[in-house]
């Protein structure tokens, strides 16, 4: 159905597991999976307090979390960078060529009732299809 699927991940909410089989259920024969973890780097204003070594350290983890929750589906790569979140999957989507993207919603704040604030803006400004998996819990 879809030639190329982005799978943005939040790694601290359990969603990705059932996006993931989505994106496998949308793919085509021959479809790639990307699964993209999008770092925010500390505001500005706090960067002065936090050590160059344990913002690396936390990116690392990062890393490596991504890696595990990955290892298990074939023909899944993963793609780790750093920005706004819900800019930076958008841009990556449209730089990239995606034509589908598949994402979690959870826990959304009144202003996004039906949508979580980054699903929410991801579904406003995307160029492709964008389908969202609820986090019922």
């Amino acid at each position: 159905m879809y030639d190329r699927i982005l799978v943005p991940m939040a790694l601290d909410h359990g969603v990705s597991d059932k996006t993931l089989r989505v994106a496998q259920g949308l793919a085509s024969g021959k479809g790639e999976i990307i699964a993209l973890h999008v770092y925010e780097s500390p505001q500005k204003s706090v960067g002065p307090y936090l050590e160059q070594k344990a913002i690396e350290a936390s990116m690392a983890q990062a890393k490596s979390i991504l890696a595990e929750k990955t290892a298990q589906y074939a023909g899944v790569r993963s793609e780790f960078v750093t920005g706004h979140t819900a800019r930076t999957i958008i841009d990556y989507a449209a730089d990239n060529g995606v034509d589908c993207i598949v994402m979690g919603s959870h826990k959304p704040g009144l202003a996004d009732y039906f949508l979580g604030s980054t699903a929410a803006r991801v579904v406003q400004h995307a160029h492709c299809a964008v389908h969202v998996v609820r986090d019922r819990s």
